[in-house]
């Protein structure tokens, strides 16, 4: 569950045509722009280039859902001596269980996450070169260094303005790749080329100039990796910069699974920030190696 705010972030891409449907048919269709002007414009509607430069560091608060207990459940066969025949549908929680997590970022490309789970702390620790993890929940009581994967998608994540802010000086390449629907609204589809020659997409509002959507690190279930989208919802003013306070990650479903079975559906998991402070002092100690305290160390 800690990967998803190394992540950040799922999609459903169905194409659209940026033509009308017939001769007669009259769109409102998106303003036709380079992507260099759709970024210069989703720059200004987060807050300015410079507004963004001057922040150093980001902490945000809120609550993770932990998923698993709104995944569709297996039809199990009826035990006998019950009334009725055939197979029944073991029940779950409808709530979405919450952690309460702090992430903290800080530049150049550090960033602190904490999570809250059985009255025990989780951390995860990236200081712009090594990443560490502590993991009390999984009986885990010893720091472990990164896998490969973290440290790849720790490293993809870049700066705390993310993909698009000053993306010509991380080494980024945009480009558009035509206008999608994303919930019912026009978005610029840009292509994005990292440094390291990685490609992600960004979807971004012909409206309002937000992120509605990025491509998030694919997510391998039932032996099969699938497609993940993360939606961005809720954006308020903090300190003059538009952040997300709400955003959903999407897990896609695939035809069939490696070992040929059909595929579960995944629910949404929503991730909500209830408090964002900018520029926040941030002790450069916080991004070192963690230690264990008692807290996390001993268990109940």
């Amino acid at each position: 569950m800690l990967r998803k705010m190394l992540a950040i972030l799922i999609f459903p891409a169905f194409a659209l045509s940026l033509q009308a449907a017939g001769n007669n048919a009259v769109a409102v269709a998106a303003p036709k722009l380079s992507a260099a002007d759709i970024v210069a414009k989703n720059v200004a509607a987060r807050g300015g280039l410079q507004a963004w430069r001057s922040v150093q560091t980001l902490t945000l608060t809120g609550k993770l859902g932990a998923g698993g207990n709104q995944r569709a459940t297996l039809a199990v066969p009826n035990p006998a001596g019950r009334r009725g025949q055939g197979l029944i549908t073991p029940q779950r929680p409808v709530e979405e269980v919450q952690l309460p997590f702090v992430m903290e970022l800080k530049r150049p490309g550090k960033a602190r996450f904490e999570l809250q789970f059985n009255n025990q702390t989780a951390v995860q620790v990236f200081d712009g070169v090594h990443g560490w993890k502590l993991r009390p929940f999984l009986n885990r009581r010893e720091v472990e260094p990164y896998s490969p994967e973290e440290m790849k998608l720790a490293s993809a994540r870049g700066e705390l303005d993310g993909f698009l802010i000053d993306y010509a000086a991380k080494g980024t390449r945009v480009e558009l790749d035509g206008i999608e629907k994303v919930e019912g609204r026009d978005a610029y589809k840009l292509k994005l080329t990292l440094k390291s020659g990685d490609v992600t997409h960004v979807w971004v509002d012909s409206e309002t100039y937000l992120e509605a959507k990025v491509e998030g690190q694919p997510r391998r279930l039932d032996g099969t990796n699938h497609p993940v989208e993360v939606y961005y919802r809720d954006y308020r003013a903090v300190s003059g910069l538009q952040i997300p306070f709400v955003l959903e990650t999407r897990v896609l479903p695939v035809a069939k699974t490696a070992v040929g079975l059909r595929d579960t559906p995944v629910p949404p998991e929503k991730i909500v920030i209830e408090k964002v402070a900018v520029n926040e002092k941030l002790d450069d100690a916080l991004f070192s190696k963690p230690q264990i305290t008692a807290s996390t160390s001993n268990s109940k």
